[in-house]
């Protein structure tokens, strides 16, 4: 085990001193580091009384899921898996700047009836001290159905997350920023299954080539790659191998290299489309 600062693990107490306050807890747990490690101490605090609950829709990779149920077990926390179904929601599928509304409103409501079977009396999310002032849609949602941010309560940054999820011996330590496939694409593109499934296969090409940090990015024909700039060369020396792979595997028309490479929130850099959540 890697040892804390003391301003880490003063937050750590925080944290544990927060979850057995609750008494009991349901986790939206997606894989990222956030949400597994507050799985982890939920589960260390809760035991029996804490349940991480993971979403499995076609927005999700297959890897993302299996290694969710990987990271549970490893977590020793109870896990559940639930089908949800946000691509079905027009609202969802026509890809406002606030998408990520409809999905975590259907993931809340779908947590809501899952706490009220089980009795308890709780939902959390893994939104940490550095979410605060971001484009995060989805926290409005879990204003609205009362979902609790431990992390963020115990005033826990990114890093100090990075941190102690090493301490407790979490491979997703280090893990980079995920975000759901829905993300690829440029706001007011109209998401489907088929589309996410396309998206989802090129960036396995990439996976499977060793690449770390990565978004590919859809327009239409034309996949867009972004990569680490530390991995910049290393795209352009398998390229032809990238390029055959998705189309074959992805069946993309063109592939394209983004100069400037992997950036967070890449698809807010043109007017988006939205949604007045007023009108809803």
């Amino acid at each position: 085990m890697t040892e804390l600062t003391s301003s880490v693990l003063a937050k750590y107490q925080q944290l544990q001193a927060v979850l057995r306050d609750m008494q009991d807890v349901i986790i939206g747990m997606s894989g990222g580091v956030d949400s597994v490690l507050l799985s982890k101490v939920a589960g260390l605090v809760l035991g029996d009384r804490a349940l991480a609950v993971t979403a499995d829709s076609p927005s999700l990779p297959r890897r993302e899921l299996r290694e969710a149920e990987s990271l549970a077990r490893l977590a020793g926390i109870r896990h559940k898996i639930i089908r949800t179904n946000e691509v079905a929601d027009p609202r969802y599928a026509a890809n406002p700047n606030n998408r990520c509304y409809f999905c975590k409103t259907e993931l809340f409501t779908r947590l809501d009836d899952i706490a009220a079977e089980l009795g308890f009396h709780w939902i959390a999310y893994g939104e940490n001290q550095d979410d605060t002032g971001d484009h995060r849609p989805g926290a409005k949602a879990a204003g609205e159905h009362n979902v609790r941010a431990p992390l963020k309560e115990a005033g826990l940054t990114k890093a100090d997350i990075r941190a102690l999820a090493q301490h407790l011996g979490l491979p997703v330590w280090d893990k980079p920023a995920f975000a759901c496939l829905g993300s690829r694409f440029p706001y007011g593109t109209n998401i489907t299954p088929e589309k996410l499934a396309q998206v989802e296969a090129a960036e396995d090409v990439l996976w499977d080539a060793g690449f770390r940090q990565f978004r590919v990015r859809h327009h239409g024909e034309v996949a867009r790659i972004e990569v680490d700039p530390d991995e910049r060369l290393h795209l352009l020396e398998a390229a032809e191998e990238i390029t055959n792979g998705f189309k074959q595997r992805a069946g993309f028309t063109y592939v394209s290299m983004d100069l400037i490479g992997y950036r967070r929130g890449s698809m807010n850099e043109v007017k988006p489309a939205f949604i007045p959540l007023s009108s809803l």
